[in-house]
């Protein structure tokens, strides 16, 4: 049985005016899935109805590369959702860092390494945060998408 844990806050470390929620999840194959049904309600109840589509494409990609590439026993997911843009940060327990999308050769024919290109290609900004000071135990993966004409 998978269980997965959601709590609502509203107050900092968030921007002013801004409700923050979290989801922690097994490290499963139904993460991805999980996520993405969590993110789309969210957007759909805070009438971000505009970004889904591309918050569910960015969540999937980010969520399935701690799956496939950590062996983190828990996903977790924080969506801080502001007036006019909407932040998610996906950790897991792997501090190393991941490559800037520039870095990537070209895919050509290649099936797989598409994920953060499409973050990139669809995200007002992204990118990485290793937490833990001194001694790095988690990484946070993370895309900020904006409704149109919001400045970055």
């Amino acid at each position: 049985m998978t269980h997965g844990h959601a709590t609502a806050h509203s107050a900092p470390p968030g921007p002013q005016g801004s409700e923050i929620y979290r989801l922690a999840l097994p490290n499963t194959s139904s993460a991805a899935k999980l996520s993405r049904d969590f993110v789309s309600s969210l957007l759909t109840v805070s009438r971000h109805c505009g970004l889904i589509d591309d918050a569910r494409l960015c969540v999937t990609e980010v969520v399935t590369n701690a799956h496939r590439h950590t062996r983190t026993p828990l996903i977790r997911v924080r969506v801080t959702v502001q007036r006019k843009q909407v932040t998610v940060s996906v950790a897991d327990d792997d501090h190393w860092a991941l490559p800037e999308p520039s870095a990537f050769p070209e895919l050509g024919e290649r099936e797989g390494g598409r994920g953060l290109l499409l973050v990139e290609r669809l995200a007002l900004a992204w990118g990485m945060t290793v937490l833990g000071g001194c001694a790095p135990y988690r990484k946070a993966v993370w895309f900020t998408l904006a409704r149109a004409g919001a400045a970055p």
